[in-house]
């Protein structure tokens, strides 16, 4: 089920906040005024799109928006209730022969899971199966891969582009060093340009980064898990054994809260709320 992610706008939000409190704290409104050039702001956003349009072709930039939403949303994933309904196909394919869980198989969402089952159901042998189902999941991580690297390379670009802000701002300084009225400008310059590189790199592209990589190996792991259930039901494993080799996934945590440890694992009901 897919789901809103509150926690990314919300760190920005947050991280964007403290950073404007801390001028205000110490310039004041005026002050704050000071923190805000329209030279740095051009130089660093322009800076970063220019180099990501040198960089990418036009179909992944045309990715980048989808990707960045990615990181605004999480796909919830219940590993009891995929658990037990491994503990079903198993218990119905020992008792109805595994051709009776085509039907079955109308209502599963996940195609991953449900193009598995049926290659199950074909009679592809296991090894078959195995490596035709880590083959996609490889092919998963590459995509994400290519996606997220755009968001990557505008953390390491960020930064740079601060710094050649920095440099002209120290440019323009030096050359008019006659002229006092100049010097702030300049400085200011040479010095937001830097702030504004980083914050964005830190606070914005580098997280939305992270948090993709750590949803494309939380998917891998659920995946993985459904390779597992797949060929034990077709392997014709018994429903207890499969709870048991499955439950081995269930953190700690998630055993505790349901009653459950490693050694009463086996038996056990999955499929509470």
């Amino acid at each position: 089920m897919r789901k809103r992610d509150l926690l990314t706008p919300i760190g920005i939000t947050v991280g964007f906040i403290m950073i404007m409190m801390a001028i205000l704290t110490n310039a004041g409104t005026e002050g704050f005024v000071s923190f805000l050039d329209v030279a740095s702001i051009l130089i660093v956003i322009g800076g970063v799109i220019g180099s990501i349009l040198i960089n990418f072709n036009l179909e992944q930039i045309k990715l980048t928006g989808k990707v960045m939403k990615e990181s605004f949303s999480h796909n919830e994933h219940k590993l009891p209730e995929l658990i037990n309904l491994f503990i079903r196909l198993s218990e119905r394919a020992r008792r109805e022969g595994i051709l009776a869980l085509e039907n079955q198989l109308e209502d599963v969402e996940d195609p991953f899971l449900k193009n598995g089952m049926l290659l199950a159901i074909d009679g592809i042998e296991p090894e078959v199966i195995h490596d035709i189902m880590n083959a996609e999941i490889t092919a998963m991580e590459e995509r994400h891969y290519r996606g997220r690297l755009i968001i990557e390379k505008c953390g390491e670009y960020a930064p740079a582009w601060g710094m050649i802000g920095t440099l002209i701002g120290l440019v323009l300084m030096l050359n008019n060093l006659q002229d006092p009225a100049t010097l702030g400008p300049s400085m200011a310059i040479a010095l937001l340009t830097t702030l504004y590189g980083t914050v964005l790199a830190n606070l914005v592209f580098i997280p939305m980064a992270s948090k993709l990589e750590n949803k494309t190996e939380e998917e891998i792991f659920i995946k993985q898990i459904i390779i597992e259930g797949v060929i034990g039901v077709q392997s014709g494993q018994n429903p207890r054994i499969l709870e048991e080799k499955l439950g081995a996934f269930l953190s700690y945590h998630t055993k505790k809260a349901k009653g459950l440890d490693d050694s009463a694992f086996v038996g056990e009901g999955v499929n509470e709320a």
